[in-house]
Parts: C-alpha cells; structure tokens; sequence
C-alpha cells in the first residue's frame, strides 16, 4: 500500500470521530435510517453467512489478527526506535480503519433511542417503588424456586444442555415478539466462545462480534445464569447497544417465557440488582429483605459468587476499566456501572405490568 494512501487513511481518522459525536446528537435520525433501517439487514446478512458454523468465526478472525499484529511488532523489533514515525502512522491507519468497521456494521447503535422509549417505560423512580418492586420480586422469585425444586432450601439447577438452552431462547424471542414486534430475532448466530476461559478471568459472561454478528456465550458461567447472558447478547445482535437495556431485554425475554426455569433464572437476575441498589440506598432495609429470600435462592447467588471468586486475578480489574472507558467514549456515560442501570428499566416494567 502507497505510503499517500496509508496517510489519507491515518488522516481520516479525526474527521471519523467528529462526523460519529454529530450523529451522535441526533438520535430520531439514528433510530430511523440506521438502527431501525439498515442495521437489521446488514447484520440478518451475516448472521446468515457465520450463524450456521458450529464455530466462532468471529474469535477465530481475532486469534488471527492478534498473531498478525504480534508478528508485525516482532518483525520490526529491530527498528521500531528508528521508524517510530511509521509505525504510529500505520497504528492509526489500523484504529481508522477499525474505527469505520465497527461504527458502521454495529457501533452506530450506542447513539440510537433509548429503549425505555420504544417501550413508553417510565425510568425515573424512587426509593419506595424500588422497594415495592423489589418485595414483588422475592416473593416471586422465591415462588418459582419453591415450584421447581419443592423445597424452599434447595438450590435450583437448571438441566438443559447448552445447545438446548441456546434453542430456548430463540424460542423465547419468537414468543416475546408477538407483543413487541421489535425484538423478532431471525438467521441466529448464538454460540459459545473459544475464549470462555479468558472471558472468565476477564470477569465477563459473553459479547457480540461485531463484525461477525456472532453472540459469544461464555461457555464456564454457571447454568442459572447462562439462559439471560444468552438473551442479553442477543439483545446486542438486534442493535441495542447500551448495557442496561440489553440486561433488561435479557431478563424480559426469559421472564416472558412459560418454562418456569428460564423465569426463575430471569427473576433471581433481576432481584439481584435490586437488592445490589437498595443496599446502596437502604442497607438496613436491605438486611431486612434478604431475610425473606429462600435458603435455596440464596444457595444460586451463593453459586454464582463462588465461581467468579475462584477466577479473581489481578488483571481483571484492568480489563474493566478499559472497557469501562471504551463504554464511556460510546455515549455510555456511567461506563462499566451502567449494567446496574437496568435496575431503572425493572422497576419501570414492573410499575406499569405489575407481577
């Protein structure tokens, strides 16, 4: 490549950013041309081309692209002082072109409406209807663990297989569909990583290639939780992008669904964060609340705490807060923190279909 056209292509970088943050501050024109108009073809279109591998293309093109990027590194060991001029502009040509792909085949989502629009959800809320929401939920939650496990002091385990689940929750978005058109998924790309175990040491249950249009599930992550970080990453396939909205789709999708193990592992969710805010707001109410919950409820959070406990590293703090601040820089004000903001979007359902 001419070295004139690797310089237009670092350049273009600074016009990239600008022409992405106006867009930005139009999101009616976001929602209508892009996410609502071009993005669901553009990604059917490669879900259908990679959906029907047993395989992650998308990790095996990272894999490939990471040995490239180490090869070039190693092969310009010797004068990277010497040509330091050329290899950050041949850095910036790769961020520029990178920066282009994934605005234009997913990023472009993080600037759309939010999704408490499309649903006419109220998100403002105090502490008493948290509170409110919050005894609906435990009471609930405990309900369903009674119902599957005939014991209040039994851990719930959800037998499916992972494939299997994986089907649920296709099926799950079909039914969820016929109330909010918006969410019909089609062509699915749902698999499990390559990666799960750096996903685990890394702290994270899954992500969408966005590229590919691949969800990728953490295959290690315990059963009662796999079902709604399978709905979540769908939730990213189908363009939205905020965190937030993505756990409360997660949950919608598994709450919605007549199966009561997917309810359960969709409501225990929810209950979790919003005992996680009241804490934050109310901890001796909090004590209070926790001493309702089902022994065996408390033995699936129990579950969930010890296996990403035994996978706690010194590198995964890292890792948060650069996704943390790559989250920041794509409207996501709160970064790592807005995954908790769902607890808005719960209470909100809840307060308008109450349980």
């Amino acid at each position: 490549m001419r070295n004139r056209l690797k310089n237009g292509i670092a350049i273009s970088l600074l016009p990239q950013i600008v022409l992405v943050k106006w867009l930005g501050s139009y999101p009616e024109i976001v929602e209508t041309y892009y996410s609502q108009g071009i993005y669901p073809y553009w990604s059917a279109f490669f879900r259908s081309i990679f959906g029907w591998l047993p395989f992650s293309m998308g990790d095996l093109l990272y894999g490939i692209l990471i040995l490239i990027g180490c090869y070039y590194v190693f092969s310009k060991r010797n004068v990277l002082f010497k040509e330091w001029k050329v290899l950050l502009r041949d850095t910036v040509m790769v961020l520029a072109v990178l920066y282009f792909s994934f605005h234009i085949s997913w990023g472009l989502n993080y600037y759309r409406e939010p999704v408490s629009k499309t649903l006419e959800l109220d998100e403002k809320y105090s502490t008493e209807d948290l509170l409110q929401v919050t005894e609906l939920l435990i009471e609930h939650t405990n309900n369903l663990q009674y119902r599957i496990s005939g014991d209040s002091t039994s851990i719930v385990s959800i037998p499916y297989s992972q494939n299997e689940i994986f089907e649920k929750t296709i099926t799950a978005y079909d039914n969820l569909a016929r109330d909010y058109p918006e969410f019909r998924y089609y062509k699915p790309s749902i698999k499990r990583s390559l990666f799960s175990l750096m996903l685990t040491y890394m702290g994270y249950g899954g992500y969408l290639n966005p590229f590919t249009h691949e969800s990728q599930v953490n295959r290690k992550i315990p059963m009662v939780r796999f079902p709604v970080v399978c709905a979540h990453e769908i939730g990213h396939q189908l363009g939205y992008s905020a965190e937030n909205e993505v756990n409360f789709i997660g949950f919608l999708v598994m709450a919605s669904d007549k199966d009561p193990l997917l309810q359960y592992a969709a409501y225990s969710y929810a209950l979790s964060h919003c005992l996680r805010e009241i804490n934050k707001r109310e901890p001796d109410r909090y004590k209070e609340l926790y001493q309702g919950i089902n022994e065996g409820v408390l033995k699936n959070y129990q579950e969930l705490k010890d296996f990403w406990t035994a996978y706690d590293n010194p590198l995964e703090p890292l890792f948060k807060s650069m996704f943390s601040t790559f989250l920041k820089a794509n409207s996501q004000k709160a970064g790592i923190k807005s995954y908790n903001l769902v607890v808005s979007l719960i209470v909100a359902y809840h307060t308008k279909y109450p349980l």
